[in-house]
């Protein structure tokens, strides 16, 4: 509780004093300084916060491999601009080991690959944009994995919402501010490609929800660690009540 205060108070210190570094030393691109700002000052947050806290030795481990996993996936397709595994991946691990282990994935998977691909100032935005990917993941995780059509259905409307974030950044560098007109535009211009991101998450979530399925259900039930509760431990808890 004490490490969630702390690193409120210094979330609520810090927007401030971004605006006001913003307004004084970048003036015409203060908007664009202060929302990259809030961003790195978000995710500064919440990696403070789990790192404060006691994460048992599996949370790790899964993070490092589906991290590394989501990270290959990524390069392997980098052929293929709007093709890509990451956010299949990044559900699937959400949906059964949690929002927080969603989230870091999602985050370390843009931080790391794009030490390939090119490090900018777009790389807190795609780190947002996938972190959240698999924080929603995790918090529907109870009926995401209950039901497949939900599944892809929310693999599809997140790859969308991760097009239009990313729109968001490339609107606030190119003009130093959102402007809906320019934002319009951006959004018309990419259609395709936001289309094709919706669609590969689909596909990549379809093949890959049965396999990874399979050996996630067996560590959560062998090891009784993430999200999953087995049929039989669910009827166990309905007698007790």
């Amino acid at each position: 509780m004490k490490v969630r205060i702390v690193s409120l108070c210094i979330f609520l210190l810090c927007i401030p004093a971004l605006c006001v570094a913003g307004i004084v030393f970048f003036r015409e691109r203060s908007v664009s300084f202060v929302c990259t700002g809030v961003v790195l000052v978000m995710l500064a947050g919440y990696f403070y916060v789990y790192e404060k806290k006691s994460s048992p030795a599996w949370e790790l481990v899964i993070i490092a491999l589906m991290s590394a996993m989501s990270v290959l996936g990524r390069i392997v397709f980098a052929f293929l601009p709007s093709l890509k595994p990451c956010s299949a991946i990044i559900i699937l691990t959400a949906v059964y080991f949690g929002r927080e282990t969603g989230f870091m994935v999602g985050a370390f998977t843009a931080l790391v690959s794009n030490f390939y691909f090119g490090q900018g100032s777009w790389t807190p935005f795609q780190m947002l944009a996938w972190g959240l990917t698999g924080y929603f993941a995790g918090m529907l995780g109870r009926w995401l994995s209950n039901n497949r059509i939900l599944l892809l259905l929310y693999s599809a409307v997140i790859g969308v919402f991760f097009s239009l974030l990313m729109d968001i950044y490339s609107c606030l560098w190119m003009d130093g501010k959102v402007v809906l007109s320019r934002y319009l535009v951006l959004i018309s211009s990419a259609a395709w490609v936001t289309v094709s991101y919706a669609v590969s998450n689909v596909v990549f979530t379809a093949l890959f929800m049965e396999p990874f399925g399979r050996i996630f259900k067996r560590l959560c039930t062998k090891y009784a660690i993430g999200l999953y509760i087995p049929e039989a431990s669910k009827q166990k808890q309905e007698a007790r009540n």
